[in-house]
């Protein structure tokens, strides 16, 4: 359920919800997964290009990745699949939308590149992976759907864990560096997705400052090599288990 700030080639009709920036949102994840599940086709249909950090990440990984695991964590319609199909044996596509999960399935049938692809309806903070056995791992704009702090930090530290000992990941968020935000500190917001017609459907994000993005992956299970901010959002390029 993977979504970008930057406008530059998925331009998406959301805005802030400014009067509910501080407001208290809801921390049902089940209620995230109808979210995504209602505007799966919507949404998919916006996402057609890999964003430039994970195309340039999956393409540093490609001697690593030659003959082993990738998995894009929160896969939506599957265009970072695609990249790690290209370098991979094998790709897992995890999604807790079984409707973006579709939309996945559609494109790795179009593109060609279903036979090396598995999708599975998963939890990010629960991953149904054994351990040590993936290679190349991106986890991009979907670490702030998850509406709790606890289930945040397990998500990572469940990366962590299913990381193989030289496997690396690419993590990322939405940051208060935006400058759609005017809030220093992390905050809970919902931010709307407006569908063809009109309706729209308020979506749960939690918007990190940068410090407290490196505090939580430093916090983690991971070996946080590097971060950076660009187009607004928080970057990380992470090791497994210390």
């Amino acid at each position: 359920m993977a979504d970008q700030q930057d406008g530059g080639r998925d331009r998406s009709t959301t805005s802030p919800d400014r009067e509910g920036a501080n407001r208290t949102v809801g921390t049902d994840r089940g209620a995230v997964r109808d979210t995504y599940d209602r505007i799966a086709d919507h949404f998919a249909s916006t996402r057609e290009y890999p964003w430039p950090e994970v195309e340039a990440f999956v393409a540093d990984r490609a001697d690593d990745c030659a003959g082993g695991v990738g998995l894009d964590l929160g896969c939506g319609n599957c265009r970072h699949a695609q990249l790690l199909a290209d370098e991979c044996a094998s790709v897992i596509g995890l999604d807790v939308s079984r409707g973006l999960l579709e939309t996945g399935r559609a494109r790795a049938r179009e593109r060609d590149f279903a036979a090396v692809l598995d999708l599975i309806q998963g939890d990010a903070a629960s991953l149904p992976l054994a351990a040590d056995s993936v290679d190349t791992a991106v986890y991009v704009a979907t670490l702030h759907h998850l509406p709790t702090r606890a289930a945040r930090r397990a998500s990572l530290d469940e990366l962590a864990r299913v990381l193989a000992p030289d496997g690396r990941a690419l993590v990322s968020a939405w940051s208060t560096a935006h400058d759609r935000f005017d809030e220093t500190d992390g905050f809970d917001t919902t931010i709307e997705w407006t569908l063809p017609g009109g309706e729209t459907v308020d979506r749960f994000y939690h918007i990190y400052a940068p410090d407290e993005f490196e505090a939580d992956l430093i916090d983690s299970d991971l070996d946080l090599r590097e971060w950076e901010l660009s187009s607004g959002n928080c970057y990380a390029t992470v090791a497994g288990s210390r």
